[in-house]
Parts: C-alpha cells; sequence; structure tokens
C-alpha cells in the first residue's frame, strides 16, 4: 500500500499566498547593470532613486582603480576569519583610518552594518545591564537586543523626556528583582531613522545619559557620508566627540562599498575580537573591499562637492513633492518618504512609476506600519537635475493618475 508524502513545509507556500494577498508580497527586481543614477532592471532602463549609493561611489573611478589594484596584489579573498588567518595589512590599516576619520580611538570592521549591531550588543551586554532604546531603531538594533540577555525599555521616538524619566526610574531602583544598581545602562539610537530620514535629538539623549551614568550608542549608518564634516557623521554634526562611547557605521551605503565597524575605545575593539561572534565566525573582507573602503575616506575628504550636491538636490527635491501634495512626514534627510498609507496603493505607486522609468520602491508592514506604507526614495549625489526633473514629473502624473494628489 503507498502512502501520499505530505510536504512538512506546505505552510511555507500558503505564507507567500497570504502575503500577496494582503498586498505585502514585493518580488525583488533584477538589475543588470552598474549601480548609478540610472540602472538596468527587469530589462528596463530608469532612473534609481531607490539606492543608498548617497555619494556615487559605487561606481567613482578611484574606488574601482583601489579594488582592482588589491585583486593584483592580494589576490580575490583573506582566506579566513580573522582570529584564524584571515587578518591582512589591509585589514588593519583601513581600521586606523577609520579611527581617525571618526574621532575616536579605534575601529572594527564587521561584514555589514547589521552584524555589527548583532556582535556588539549582545557582546557588552547582560543580565545585570539595562538596554534603553528609541522605538524606532533600525531592526538589526532590536535583533541585537533580543540575542542580549539584557533587560530593555523602549523610550516613544525622540522623546527626551520619556527616555530621561526611564533612565531616572532606572538609577533610583536598580535591578527589578532587587540585587542591585544595574552594572551598566546603555542608551541605544539610530543617528538618522531609515524609514523616516529624521535624525535623532542627540544632544538631548546625551545630556539624559550623563545625568544618570548611562553609555549612550549611536547606529549611524544613514548618517555616515551625509552628516557632518565630510560625512562624519551624527556626533560630528551635533560636536559631540567625546560623549558618545560607541559609534555603529556602515561601508555600504555612502562609503559605496560594503561592510560596518563599531568606533570606540580600545578595550571594546579587543574585546569585540575576543567575543563578538559575527566577527570570530565569518571570513574577513575580500582585499578589493577593504580597498574600496579606504580610498572612499580619501574621495570623502578630498571631493567635498559630492556631499554638497547630494544636500542640493535633496532639498529641490523635497520642495517640488511638497509643492505637489505629497506627504513626505518628518524628513531631515536625503532619505524622503512618500506616505500613502495602504500597502496596496504604495506598490500600485511604485509599479505606475516604473512604467514611467522611475524605480522608487514600495515600504511596507513589517519594516513601517500597516497603516504607513510608503514610498522610501533617496537622492543621491549622481543624479543631475535632468533625472530630478523627469523623475518629478513622473511623481505629478503617477499621483494624479491614482487620487494621491490634487489634479
Amino acid at each position: 500500500m503507498s502512502m501520499t508524502r505530505q510536504d512538512p513545509l506546505a505552510f511555507v507556500a500558503e505564507e507567500i499566498e497570504d502575503l500577496k494577498a494582503k498586498h505585502l508580497y514585493r518580488p525583488l527586481r533584477v538589475m543588470s547593470s552598474q549601480q548609478g543614477p540610472t540602472v538596468t532592471l527587469d530589462g528596463r532602463e530608469v532612473i534609481s532613486l531607490s539606492s543608498n549609493d548617497y555619494l556615487g561611489l559605487t561606481h567613482h573611478p578611484r574606488l574601482r582603480q583601489a579594488a582592482l589594484e588589491a585583486v593584483r596584489e592580494f589576490g580575490v579573498g583573506s582566506g579566513a576569519v580573522r582570529t584564524i588567518a584571515g587578518t591582512m595589512s589591509l585589514h588593519e590599516a583601513l581600521e586606523a583610518e577609520l579611527a581617525e576619520f571618526k574621532g575616536t580611538a579605534a575601529v572594527l570592521t564587521f561584514q555589514s552594518g547589521f552584524t555589527a549591531n548583532t556582535g556588539v550588543i549582545p557582546t557588552i551586554t547582560g543580565e545585570a545591564d539595562l538596554i534603553v532604546s528609541d522605538a524606532l531603531n533600525h531592526a538589526s538594533i532590536i535583533d541585537g537586543m533580543r540575542l542580549s540577555k539584557a533587560p530593555r525599555k523602549v523610550f516613544p521616538h525622540k522623546d527626551v523626556e520619556a527616555l530621561r524619566e526611564i533612565l531616572r526610574g532606572a538609577a533610583e531602583d536598580g535591578r527589578p528583582d532587587g540585587s542591585g544598581p544595574y552594572r551598566s545602562i546603555l542608551v541605544v539610537t539610530d543617528g538618522v531613522f531609515s524609514m523616516d530620514g529624521d535624525i535623532a535629538p542627540l544632544p538631548g539623549i546625551v545630556e539624559a545619559a550623563e545625568a544618570y551614568g548611562a553609555a549612550v550608542f549611536v547606529d549611524d549608518a544613514h548618517a555616515s557620508g551625509v552628516l557632518g564634516r565630510n560625512g562624519r557623521g551624527s556626533v560630528d554634526h551635533f560636536g559631540l566627540h567625546g560623549r558618545v562611547a560607541i559609534q555603529v557605521g556602515t561601508l555600504s551605503k555612502a562609503v559605496g562599498v560594503l561592510g560596518g565597524y563599531v568606533a570606540g575605545s580600545e578595550a571594546l575593539r579587543e574585546l569585540l575580537i575576543q567575543r563578538a561572534r559575527p566577527f570570530l565566525f565569518s571570513t574577513s573582507h575580500p582585499p578589493a573591499v577593504v580597498a574600496a573602503c579606504r580610498e572612499a575616506i580619501r574621495v570623502m575628504e578630498e571631493e567635498p562637492q559630492l556631499i554638497e550636491r547630494l544636500w542640493s538636490s535633496t532639498k529641490r527635491f523635497k520642495a517640488e513633492l511638497t509643492r505637489l501634495g505629497f506627504d513626505t512626514g518628518r524628513s531631515e534627510t536625503p532619505i524622503t518618504p512618500i506616505i500613502v498609507g495602504e500597502s496596496e496603493a504604495a506598490i500600485r505607486f511604485s509599479n505606475r512609476l516604473f512604467e514611467e522609468g522611475v524605480f522608487a520602491t514600495s515600504g511596507v508592514y513589517p519594516t513601517v506600519a500597516l497603516d504607513q506604507a510608503r514610498l522610501r526614495t533617496i537622492v543621491t549625489a549622481a543624479l543631475t537635475d535632468e533625472h530630478l526633473d523627469r523623475a518629478l514629473e513622473a511623481f505629478a502624473v503617477g499621483g494624479r493618475e491614482l487620487g494621491l494628489v490634487a489634479g
């Protein structure tokens, strides 16, 4: 007697169908060109407003040349994790240059900004510590906190007074089990929030933390290359050097290459080398990546016109979207959300823009709340005035057709 074998993972396909029914399913678009102001997606050339390549460094000739030279000299891979045989002189040089750029004692690089957060948070916190987090912090921060055994409290987005109250209570009451004060309190915030484009009130956060003996941790993924002198980030933007204990950054966005880093004290770097699991169990960056990252830092310091162009284009784009009647939320940076509400509307609008030759990806749950679906756009330094003109015309046409703005 034969028996029909049932698929024990049949629920996976059911989950996909449920996502499609709720308008939360987004297929991957395939790029067959280099990253840049225009790209070829699914065989169609479109203006890109969805890249994190803020300064246009992904295709910068100086970075290309640095990567090619590194491959010729060092090969294509490092061969091992850094604690075994994968630490090259290139890695040490990049970290020294990043530390100088960020104004910190030391830096340790990771394979991504995500692994930097999931590496550092559980390494430096445990059951005796407290983590206090902004409600809209990035998913990588949330996952880093979940990997830690430390209890955590959440304050409403950018609400410094609520943060102060949490810190006051933690300092006065100590650990909930009555075993004494917390060993440490870590206040964690994004520098720039990735879906809304607003900037953390870092001076107020730092002042509140200092009042109650807490350390401040800033994820500067979307502030790196955008805020501060030559893109040094939010700590530099607010003049808070020496008052923020830990800065996490990415090498995959404005830097234009790949990776993440943790900037702080020498002791922090040494502890992460010994204990951070993503560092201990992942092969180090290939030589081409490291060399391109090093060159990117030089470009950011030597070509300030890129950041100037980024901001001038951003201001123009935001002003025109507002004039057309779009809701761009609380954005203060090149991340400009166009909030439409329903997931189906966001996906339809994104698809309509694609037909007009503009790629602006939709953001739906779980990246944002169910009723806050949006198009998440980023203006980059590589976009010309002509690109922006064409993109804004597409927004006007699509927005009117779908009833998102007045005709």
